[in-house]
């Protein structure tokens, strides 16, 4: 049968990174319970267990990493006797048979598969810190070429007061910040569950230790030291608690709550022409309509960001349904919704980094488009200067009321052109400030602090959250898959 012939994840087999989708491979995912076999093994025997050998702490060394035969072999005994770590532990002990008798000794199947997803949450979590970062500084660089840029702003999507195309930005760069946070705290909190053994009371390691308390607590340390985690939980069930899954995929939750918002805008801005997502030369937007220009990967973002922030649940709602020391229930919807969250944040940062890096600013349209509502915006100043020159507020009020309905009704029911300057230029009443009219309206003056801002935010507070970061930073351009 062809790879064409069954089901196969798009996250995996059309969007995620290479990176990402081998961190959950399956390969990964055994290679990593082996690697666990021989950590245990190699502080058991540091510890003084005399049945573990040189001979077979190599033989465990030399076949970590497991191969595509020993996988198929590993599935062909979990048929056999229906469990997946003992098919596992028989498959690595024919490899290494001078280990065959001690792999696996005093533990637990969870010593294994939950250590392991422990070690894939926080490896995950740097693979998207990583990408994470890049879109901070790319996004970062966009709000700082365009600071100055005044452009219309919106509340409740109806033309608001001014602000600038970079202090937009900068919007959406605060909320990566926050994500930038959460995973990082959420990152640097995992611990490892250490050696708990079955109910997580490290009784059949008391036993293998003849009653020595001291040398227990020393090998989970000492196993913990091993797998490069700075501490182990103090106490669990055979499980560690499903709360860990929880403040993980939590900001990643919150994550593609940020991703959905920044790109919504944008595929906002690309309806009016002002900004866009990058448009290679020989992308088709659409089928029948040749000229469409659709923000395809915006659309993908949230798309996917709806996704990532539904897995969510899965957590919260598998974690309050855990009963006493554990339940199996946990198992097959976390081989689903774990590998998920992570894979979706992958893909949305991924292309967000594409997006970044291409962004495309219309300044003529951005233009037009204040001109059509500055004169409206710009009645206070008008009225203020008109007061300066010792007219009345109230009856410079009511003349500028008047002209104002006269060209708002021009736009709306004549289609024409916003002419209320014109008509405050025909107007002789209005002539002390004739001359005056450019500088009051000079869209500049409209943004209040915006440029200095966008300044100040970006040389400090991004700089600031970005300075561990430095060495993953990169120029490197980011290609959609598809």
């Amino acid at each position: 049968m062809s790879q064409f012939d069954s089901y196969a994840s798009p996250l995996s087999s059309r969007y995620a990174s290479k990176e990402m989708s081998s961190l959950f491979s399956p390969r990964t995912r055994y290679s990593t319970w082996r690697k666990l076999w021989l950590n245990l093994a190699i502080a058991e025997k540091q510890l003084g267990l005399s049945a573990i050998t040189e001979e077979a702490i190599e033989q465990l060394r030399a076949h970590v990493t497991i191969t595509d035969g020993e996988i198929d072999a590993a599935s062909v005994q979990e048929k056999i006797v229906r469990h997946d770590v003992m098919s596992h532990v028989h498959v690595y002990g024919v490899a290494a048979p001078a280990a065959a008798g001690i792999i696996h000794l005093g533990a637990t199947s969870c010593f294994v598969t939950d250590n392991a997803d422990l070690i894939f949450l926080r490896d995950a979590c740097d693979l998207l810190l990583t990408k994470l970062v890049n879109v901070i500084d790319r996004l970062s660089s966009f709000a700082l070429e365009y600071k100055d840029m005044p452009v219309l702003g919106w509340t409740h999507f109806q033309p608001a007061q001014l602000t600038t195309v970079g202090k937009r930005a900068t919007l959406w760069i605060q909320e990566l910040l926050w994500d930038l946070r959460n995973i990082q705290r959420a990152r640097d909190d995992i611990g490892l569950r250490g050696v708990k053994g079955t109910t997580g009371t490290q009784a059949s390691f008391l036993a293998l230790f003849d009653g020595d308390h001291d040398k227990v607590e020393e090998l989970d340390q000492l196993v913990v030291e091993l797998l490069g985690f700075k501490y182990a939980y103090p106490v669990t069930g055979q499980t560690y608690s499903r709360k860990i899954d929880i403040d993980v995929l939590g900001p990643l939750a919150s994550l593609g709550a940020t991703a959905h918002k920044m790109a919504t805008d944008l595929r906002l801005l690309a309806n009016l022409k002002e900004i866009e997502e990058p448009f290679e030369s020989t992308q088709i937007g659409s089928s029948a309509m040749a000229y469409k220009r659709n923000p395809m990967r915006c659309e993908r973002v949230c798309s996917l960001a709806r996704h990532l922030t539904g897995l969510y649940q899965d957590t919260v709602q598998t974690a309050s349904v855990q009963w006493f020391e554990r339940t199996l229930d946990d198992s097959a919807i976390r081989r689903v919704s774990i590998p998920s969250a992570f894979l979706t944040a992958d893909i949305v940062l991924s292309t967000l980094l594409n997006i970044t890096s291409g962004l495309v600013v219309y300044p003529k349209v951005i233009e037009r488009r204040i001109h059509s509502e500055l004169p409206f915006m710009a009645t206070e100043n008008i009225i203020m200067a008109m007061v300066q020159k010792g007219q009345s507020r109230q009856e410079c009020h009511e003349k500028i009321r008047v002209l104002s309905h006269q060209a708002a009704r021009v736009v709306k029911e004549e289609g024409g052109d916003n002419d209320l300057i014109e008509r405050v230029k025909n107007d002789s009443y209005f002539s002390p400030i004739w001359d005056e009219l450019d500088k009051l309206l000079d869209p500049s003056t409209f943004v209040g602090r915006a440029p200095q801002q966008t300044d100040k935010f970006v040389n400090v507070t991004v700089s600031a959250a970005l300075a561990p970061f430095k060495k993953y930073l990169t120029s490197e351009k980011i290609e959609l898959s598809v």
